[in-house]
C-alpha cells in the first residue's frame, strides 16, 4: 500500500479554511455579544414595569445561554490561533495549580503538603503534592490549561461525595525527567475528553491541551485520570513538604525575634 502523498494546494486550502472559520467565529462572537446587550436592555425594561416572574426568567435564560455561546465562540477564536507563550524562568508548577483553583481552602495539611478545597460548585478537591518543580512556563496560561481540566475532570466525576484529587508528582522515563499532574478519580469511558470536542467543557480542554503541548507537554486519559506531563530540568525537583515547612519555621523565628525585641 502507498502512502497518501498530501499536494501543496491542499495544504493551503486548508491553511485557509481555517483563517476563514477564524474570522467568521469571531463575527459570530460580536454579534452574540450584541445581542445579549439588546437582552440585558429589555430585562431592565421588564424589571421597570413588573412584567411576570416567569417572563423575567425567561429573558434571564436567554442572557445565561448567549453568554455561554459567546465564552465558546471566544474558546474556538483562541484555539484556532498559534498559542504564544510568555514564559518565566523558575516558575514554580505548584503556585500555578494552586492559582488554578476556583474554591475556598478549608483544610491544610503542609506536613505531608495535601490541600483540601470546596469549589464554587460545592465539590470537595483535594490537591496532593510529592515533589514540585520550577520551570520556563507561562504561569497564566498553564493556569488557565490546569482551570479548564479541572472543570472538566469535576463534570466526568462520577462520586459526587469523594473529592477529585490531583497528584503532582515526578518521573523519569528514557533520560527525559517529566513533571506529571493527575487528576484522579473522574470515571472510566472510553472518550478522550482532550480530543472530542463533544461540548463547552472538551472545547476548553482541547484548548488546554494544545497549550500543553506549546510547553512540549503531553496530556491524556489513562482510564480514570487524566493526565499531564511536562518537561522540567532534573535539579528543579524538591519536596513540597519540606518547602512548607521552611518557610513555616523562617516565618516562626521572625515572630520570635520581634516578641523578644532582638534585631
Amino acid at each position: 500500500m502507498k502512502p497518501v502523498k498530501v499536494e501543496t494546494h491542499d495544504v493551503a486550502a486548508l491553511q485557509e479554511l481555517g483563517r476563514a472559520s477564524s474570522r467568521i467565529i469571531h463575527d459570530l462572537k460580536n454579534q452574540l455579544n450584541g445581542l445579549k446587550l439588546y437582552a440585558t436592555f429589555l430585562r431592565k425594561r421588564m424589571e421597570r414595569s413588573e412584567r411576570p416572574a416567569d417572563e423575567l426568567e425567561t429573558i434571564s435564560k436567554l442572557i445565561s445561554g448567549l453568554e455561554r455561546a459567546a465564552v465558546d465562540m471566544a474558546a474556538l477564536v483562541r484555539y484556532s490561533r498559534p498559542v504564544e507563550l510568555r514564559r518565566q524562568p523558575q516558575a514554580d508548577l505548584l503556585k500555578i495549580l494552586e492559582a488554578s483553583v476556583d474554591g475556598i481552602l478549608v483544610v491544610d495539611e503542609s506536613d505531608s503538603y495535601q490541600r483540601l478545597y470546596h469549589t464554587q460548585s460545592g465539590r470537595p478537591l483535594k490537591i496532593i503534592v510529592e515533589k514540585t518543580a520550577t520551570g520556563e512556563f507561562d504561569p497564566a496560561a498553564l493556569a488557565d490549561a490546569f482551570r479548564a481540566i479541572t472543570a472538566g475532570a469535576l463534570e466526568l466525576n462520577q462520586a459526587k461525595d469523594a473529592p477529585l484529587e490531583i497528584y503532582l508528582r515526578q518521573t523519569s522515563e528514557q533520560g527525559q525527567t517529566c513533571a506529571v499532574i493527575d487528576w484522579r478519580n473522574v470515571g472510566r469511558s472510553e472518550i478522550d475528553p482532550f480530543h472530542s470536542f463533544a461540548g463547552s467543557a472538551a472545547l476548553r480542554m482541547a484548548l488546554a491541551a494544545k497549550i500543553i503541548r506549546a510547553h512540549g507537554g503531553e496530556s491524556r486519559r489513562d482510564g480514570p485520570t487524566l493526565q499531564v506531563r511536562l518537561p522540567v530540568a532534573t535539579d528543579t525537583w524538591r519536596s513540597a513538604a519540606g518547602d512548607e515547612l521552611a518557610s513555616r519555621r523562617r516565618v516562626e523565628q521572625i515572630q520570635n525575634r520581634a516578641a523578644n525585641g532582638d534585631d
